[in-house]
Parts: C-alpha cells; structure tokens; sequence
C-alpha cells in the first residue's frame, strides 16, 4: 500500500479512537443545531414571537376597550398580565396603573399597556391609549411596539365609531342622535337590505363599517395609518433607563462579557489536566497540602481573574462606546464577582466530569453556546418560545446580565439586587459543591 494511503488511514483511526474530537466534529454540531432550531421556533406552525409578557390594566368599562384587551389576548406574540398579588395576604387582584412601574422596574414585564377610563371622551374625537415601556432590548421594543399598533389600529375603528356617536350625543343630545340612528338604519336597510334592528344595534355600538375600509388592506395606502395615528392618541411612558449613556452599548455589553468568561475560565479549569500530567498535583500532595487546599486556590484564582476580565471589558464598552460605568463602578463589582464566581464554578465542574482536557473543551463549547443563546446574550429571551423562556432562567447567563442591566439601566440598590445576587450564589455554591464532590472521587490527584 502507497505510504500516503497508509499515513491517511493512521489519521482517520486516531480521529476515531478520539471521543472528544468526534463529538466536536458532529455530535456537538448536530446538537446545537437542533437546539437552536428549538430556540428560535424553526419550523413552527405559526412564525414570529410568542409569550411575551404584556400587563395590561382596562379602566374603562366600555365594551370596545373590552375588546381590544380580547383582542391582545388572542394575539399569539403576547402573554397578558391583569392581576398580581398582594404581599401581605397573597390575595390574587386586578392590576392598577400604580402596579406597572415598581413591577416593571423588577422586571417582572417590560411592556404594559393603560386604557383609561376616558379611552373615548364625548368632549373630543378620538381614542386615548398609554403604553409604558422598559426598553432594555432593542430589537425587542421595536418588536414589541409594531405589534402593539397592529393589534391597536386593528380594533380602532369600532372605538373611533364610539367616539363619533358619543361626540355627537354630547352636541345635539341623546334624543335627536337616536332618532337619527333609527332613521339613518331604517334608510341602509331599504336601500341595501338587512334587519333594521341589527343595522340599528351596530350604529349604536359604534361600528360603521370603518374596519373594512381601514383593515381591508392596511398595507396598501399610507394614508389610512396617518389618519389613525392623527385620531389615536397614544401616550407613551419610559419606565426605566431614561438617563442611559449609550444605551444600545448598554443593552449588549453584559451578554458579549460573560461568553467571552465562561470560555476564559473554562479553558483555565481545564489547565489541571495538564498540571496532572505533570506530575505537580503529586509534588503537591506530598507537602502539607490538601486537595481541598488545590481546589480552593483554583476557584479563588478564576474569581479574581474572571472579576478583572469583566471590569476590563465594561471599560473597554465605556471607552468604545460610552457606557457610563463610573457612576456605577460599587455595584458593577459586586455583581462581577458573583457573576465570576458562578461561572469559576461552571468551569471546575467541567473538569471534574470530562475524563480529558479535549472533552473538558468540547463539552465547554457545547454548553457555553447553548447558555448563551437561550441566557439572552445573542438575543432577547422574550423572543423566544415559552419554553426556552423558562429554561433560560436556569443559566448563569440570565442572572448575570440580569445583575449587570439591574446596575447599568435601571441604576438599582444593593438591596435591589440581592435576589438575584442570592440565586448568583446559590448557582455558585450549588455547582461548586458538585465539582469538589466529584474531585475527591476522581483521579484528577491519582
């Protein structure tokens, strides 16, 4: 056999006798791209966002404000929010606007939606609407905000039909304007058929047949979305983060941060499986040193170095793009270090579980892509599927950006972020406690 051929099937069979190389070279791929196919609802009946939450308060007792909150139930991109509950008592209660910015601030929901009492007023024309918004995301909000008016606009038109029948009742009195309403549904019904009554009940509600000709064919005339905006009158509120410098730099920095970590202080844990090979845990192990004395000072060492990467990246965002970190600098470093802290111990249980360095790395890419894509630090987890929502609240990635935008957007307390500091730390001691479990069962110090 030719020399080359020979060499040729040597390689194949040290690919092959390697688990870590081919678990990187298909099975991670192949999982990834499944797993983000998951993520971002590849092949889904219906395309688009869903769940994402939507507080909405309804003050009105008008039935077309009813209606329009139906009509933001039925829309599949929205999760509705209407009641909270006490703290005192745990009673479940209707939410009021005075609810909506502590909770916003909390996170609990980034966008809600107010129809006052007033939605339609016999003193003016129109309809009256707030939306209050807590913009951490862009593309988000800009998601969010076009089908707000999509669903809005949509139900104008029997609204505006309300407006236009209360205005007139307040000028020319209720007698003369249902007289009017008799004659004017006797007059349809002669000239184009139908049960006058029906025709009746219909102006009476305010529907005049405005939505064939404003949503028929909404895409094919700017002028019908001027005339609605001109008549809609959409108040609109930032909750939080209205004094952010640089706040697309602010919304992103915190995701490109903790990828670039994890994969630092993954590739660091791993350097024990060359310190193993040679032979320093046994020179070690010899002096009066114990494993639990190797471990600890490996754990110190990522957090000290995962804490200076982070502050060297947030600076390199306030160099780069402005981000206002000194203002912020006290609490910046508290939710670093957790955030190190969290992703150290990410990076030991990795080396506690792989046999070799080379699965130790391969099994890091895998889940540091995965944690990043559904954590939120390639795109906004309210985009997502509801069930990667509620995954992506079980990564260290989710409550560190979490942490970081608490800080950076929404300028909060230490006392404010002790929650999520708290689940930082239980991620931490959780995790850590799983590596130190598995080191003493090992042979990593054999």
């Amino acid at each position: 056999m030719h020399p080359i051929l020979v060499l040729l099937r040597k390689d194949f069979r040290v690919f092959l006798s390697d688990k870590a190389a081919v678990s990187l070279t298909f099975i991670v791929p192949f999982a990834l791209i499944y797993l983000f196919g998951q993520i971002f609802g590849v092949n889904q009946n219906e395309s688009g966002p869903t769940g994402i939450p939507l507080a909405v308060v309804n003050q009105s007792d008008n039935a077309a404000a009813a209606s329009l909150v139906a009509a933001l139930k039925a829309e599949k991109s929205f999760r509705l929010i209407t009641t909270t509950t006490d703290g005192a008592d745990g009673t479940v209660r209707p939410l009021t606007e005075e609810d909506l910015r502590p909770l916003m601030r909390a996170n609990r929901f980034r966008f809600a939606v107010v129809l006052p009492a007033d939605i339609v007023s016999p003193q003016q024309l129109g309809i009256r609407l707030k939306i209050l918004s807590n913009p951490r995301n862009d593309i988000e909000t800009q998601t969010v905000n076009g089908i707000l008016q999509k669903t809005i606009f949509t139900n104008v038109p029997q609204l505006l039909g309300q407006s236009l029948q209360s205005s007139a009742r307040e000028r020319i009195g209720g007698v003369k304007m249902d007289a009017f309403n008799e004659k004017l549904a006797a007059n349809i019904a002669g000239s184009f058929g139908g049960d006058p009554a029906s025709i009746l009940e219909s102006l009476q509600q305010g529907n005049f047949g405005l939505d064939q000709n404003m949503t028929s064919n909404p895409g094919s005339t700017g002028g019908t979305n001027d005339m609605l905006s001109r008549i809609v009158r959409i108040e609109t509120e930032q909750v939080a983060g209205q004094d952010v410098k640089s706040p697309a730099a602010t919304r992103i920095v915190g995701g490109w941060a903790m990828q670039f970590l994890l994969f630092a202080l993954s590739a660091s844990a791993t350097a024990l499986f060359y310190e193993k090979e040679q032979g320093l845990f046994q020179r070690l192990l010899s002096a009066p040193v114990t494993r639990a004395h190797i471990l600890w000072s490996k754990f110190l060492y990522g957090v000290c170095l995962g804490l200076v990467q982070l502050v060297v990246l947030f600076f390199a965002g306030r160099v780069l793009f402005g981000i206002d970190v000194e203002s912020h600098i006290g609490l910046l470093l508290v939710v670093c270090t957790f955030a190190a802290a969290a992703c150290t111990a990410f990076g030991m249980l990795l080396a506690a579980i792989a046999p070799s360095a080379e699965a130790a790395r391969g099994l890091a890419t895998f889940l540091i892509l995965l944690m990043s894509a559904i954590g939120g630090a390639w795109f906004p987890v309210s985009l997502m599927p509801e069930f990667i929502q509620q995954l992506s609240k079980f990564t260290l990635v989710y409550w560190s950006m979490e942490g970081f935008a608490q800080v950076l957007w929404n300028g909060d307390s230490f006392v404010d972020l002790l929650p999520t500091l708290g689940i930082l730390t239980a991620i931490a001691g959780g995790v850590m406690a799983v590596a130190v479990w598995r080191f003493n069962r090992g042979k990593i110090f054999g």
